[in-house]
């Protein structure tokens, strides 16, 4: 008995497929037809199942079922066309010849959409909390008779299209028997296709209201080529998280009510070289040395151009590909928190950059950025704004702000730029701008925006922070949403940092008439919840380095930079220091460069270092610096007038999580020279430790000290019934803590 071939096409009866417009077959011949599925793949008629599928320049297709091949026939412009018998559809494949190479592919024309209706809804609705799942691409497994099926799912919005279809290296980035079906009113557009795999590189090509055809990144690209190229990739989850203490951990604590030292970092120029896994084996013991609680990377989604330092981006979903892959970016994250140090994520939903291939004009409209031409731009930095009333463009945003903390595990949010989103009049002159509907120069859309954003966070995610980089007065930025207020946990004090910065660049003698500009963040210190930054932004575009910021010799300059830092550290509030700072970085930062990491071979430079390392464990260890930061039950003045001396003398107290109550006195001289027994009011008489001396000479100091411990007598000085003579350092701080014994 001789065995058939049972793909041989076999003789079948004549059959009369459903029948299609001839207009409708031309566009759906060269991808130009909004729903190919209507007439691409299986549909039953009356005398059986016909199938069409788009081969151009193909010699012969056939139709292979679990029961034989049918010959297709030619019918239009590169369509073919079978009935296959029967009053149900079969799995399938498609069998096709070009001259002598025949192979046998499946359809991505039987499959089902891998949206669902609810999706489609909540997207509208602009309310899918897991829009990273549904749009973009997604590896997809099916099963059936003819075996199993990989392959990748595309989704992308864009409603104003009047064609979508998908290209890539697995098509000959040639669409045209790779069109995507469209989702109805929703504005998405859909394709599942059979033998795609992780690592693809692709597009979409959108055909714009004028019939021209753009090429465009996948806005919700979970990975990217290596800038400068452009496409998109495909890609899936496969790191096994360990942080999983962590996680527990954190969905119990408040982050705002505990100590916060951050440590700001740009990836690129820490180390140049490393990657994320490099990143993982020399930053986090780095970190972890130095005592910092948590790391605060620069903008790590993808964008075109380095110089921009990450904040315009073009793949808000996809970490930067310059230094590896998303899962290695997962493994850094969770490196950190396997060393019990949290991650804070700059990000960047003000605006967007220009770029014809990624989300500008991207369905050949003002599709996510705002239309009105007088809010749709940012005149400072040439990129468009967001279109923050738009219900799909605001989830789109509130959705990104999830996929990090959710998918990559990260700790807390610092928002970039929130006062352009504030003010309909931000950096725009008279007749640049119009007011909203009530007259004012508020943007109620982008208020609105921020506090879904930071409502829905907080909801979703709990032990994690929203930080605002937000430069004026703005009233309650962290105060809640239900009181009015935009819902950050903190926002970053530009006005402490200005101050600060204005002071110290005064020569020592004349800082007795600057003492206000020291004071002055007490009045309003407890009127938000505060970060101190020493940011990036301080020591670029000529600003020079932060330790050429101290006047006098490379001496003063490294004492003041440890007087500095005992301020920041004990002054109200959460704090911040730009990588670099903690070891005296004497060059302005560039980030084509790494690190002078070559300074630390000088003993003053890694005094410094060492006393960052014990400020922060003292910190840490102290509750009376962290528990009570945004109270005035946490800070009372001893001396805030002492200008003539230029020193500040004041108390923090709080009670740690285990009920005991802590006690710190801190006095800070920011005078070029010391002052011998200086007297200090303290709330009681009797031994007192000194805890922190910035002059000792581990640090680089010149021993200026109390031998660690000092005696207070029962003598009222500043309005305390009890006082102390001290030896207080030049350009230093002392610390002291009741003894225990």
């Amino acid at each position: 008995m001789t065995m058939t071939d049972v793909t041989a096409p076999k003789p079948v009866p004549a059959r009369t497929p459903v029948q299609v417009d001839p207009w409708v077959l031309a566009d759906v011949a060269y991808a130009r037809y909004y729903n190919p599925h209507e007439v691409l793949g299986a549909h039953v008629g009356d005398e059986g199942v016909t199938i069409r599928t788009v081969r151009h320049l193909a010699d012969a297709v056939s139709i292979v079922t679990a029961e034989g091949a049918y010959p297709a026939e030619h019918e239009q412009e590169g369509i073919w066309v079978a009935v296959v018998p029967g009053d149900s559809v079969p799995d399938y494949r498609v069998k096709v010849t070009y001259g002598e190479e025949t192979t046998t592919v499946d359809d991505p024309y039987r499959y089902l959409p891998t949206l669902g209706d609810m999706d489609t809804y909540l997207i509208s609705e602009g309310r899918h909390e897991g829009l990273w799942d549904v749009l973009g691409a997604h590896v997809k497994h099916y099963s059936g008779p003819m075996g199993d099926v990989e392959g990748v799912a595309f989704a992308v919005w864009a409603p104003n299209a009047r064609a979508v279809r998908v290209v890539g290296d697995f098509n000959y980035w040639d669409g045209t028997a790779s069109a995507m079906r469209s989702l109805g009113s929703s504005g998405v557009w859909e394709l599942f296709i059979p033998g795609v795999g992780i690592g693809a590189r692709y597009k979409f090509e959108l055909c714009f209201g004028d019939g021209s055809w753009h090429q465009k990144a996948d806005p919700l690209a979970r990975a990217t080529e290596v800038p400068p190229a452009t496409a998109s990739v495909v890609t899936d989850r496969f790191h096994e998280w360990g942080d999983d203490d962590w996680m527990a951990k954190r969905a119990t604590s408040d982050p705002h009510a505990g100590p916060m030292s951050i440590y700001e970092v740009h990836i690129g120029s820490w180390r140049q070289g490393l990657g994320y896994r490099g990143l993982a084996e020399e930053l986090v013991p780095y970190v972890k040395e130095a005592g910092f609680t948590h790391v605060e990377f620069l903008p790590v989604a993808e964008h075109p151009f380095g110089g921009s330092w990450g904040y315009q981006v073009t793949g808000y979903y996809a970490p930067t590909a310059r230094f590896g892959t998303p899962d290695d970016f997962r493994y850094l994250v969770d490196q950190l928190h396997q060393a019990g140090i949290g991650v804070i994520l700059d990000w960047v939903p003000a605006h967007f950059p220009k770029d014809e291939w990624a989300l500008a004009r991207f369905d050949g409209t003002a599709l996510y950025e705002d239309p009105d031409p007088q809010r749709g731009e940012h005149p400072d930095w040439g990129t468009y704004v967001f279109n923050f009333g738009r219900n799909e463009v605001r989830n789109f945003l509130v959705a990104n702000a999830l996929y990090w903390l959710e998918d990559f595990h990260i700790d807390g949010l610092r928002v970039d730029a929130v006062a352009s989103m504030l003010y309909l009049d931000y950096s725009r002159k008279e007749g640049q701008w119009h007011p909203n509907q009530f007259g004012g120069r508020e943007n109620l859309e982008a208020i609105n925006f921020l506090q879904e954003a930071t409502a829905t966070a907080y909801r979703k995610n709990p032990g994690t922070v929203m930080i605002a980089e937000e430069s004026t007065a703005w009233p309650g930025v962290t105060a809640p949403t239900e009181y009015g207020g935009l819902g950050f946990g903190l926002k970053w004090n530009m006005g402490w940092m200005n101050d600060t910065l204005r002071y110290l660049d005064e020569e020592p003698i004349n800082r007795r008439y600057h003492h206000g500009e020291l004071t002055f963040s007490l009045v309003y210190a407890f009127s938000e919840q505060f970060v101190l930054p020493m940011s990036h932004d301080e020591v670029v575009h000529g600003k020079g380095s932060l330790l050429s910021k101290m006047p006098g010799d490379p001496w003063q300059e490294l004492a003041g930079m440890r007087a500095l830092f005992a301020y920041q550290w004990s002054h109200p509030g959460k704090q911040l220091l730009f990588m670099g700072q903690e070891f005296g970085q004497g060059a302005e930062w560039n980030a084509e460069n790494s690190l002078d990491w070559w300074i630390l071979d000088d003993p003053g430079h890694q005094g410094l270092l060492h006393l960052v390392s014990d400020l922060n464990r003292f910190y840490t260890d102290s509750p009376a610096l962290w528990a009570d930061d945004f109270s005035h039950r946490g800070f009372e003045w001893i001396e805030a007038g002492d200008g003539d001396h230029n020193v500040l003398s004041y108390l923090r107290k709080g009670t740690g999580p285990d009920g005991r109550a802590d006690l710190v006195v801190c006095i800070v001289n920011f005078a070029g020279t010391p002052h011998e027994d200086y007297r200090v009011g303290l709330p009681f008489a009797g031994d007192w430790d000194e805890v922190i001396n910035t002059d000792a000479p581990e640090y680089g100091g010149s021993g200026v000290d109390n031998l660690g411990h000092v005696e207070a007598e029962e003598l009222p000085w500043n309005g305390r019934p009890a006082s102390v003579r001290l030896r207080v350092p030049p350009l230093g701080a002392v610390f002291l803590r009741p003894s225990q014994n």
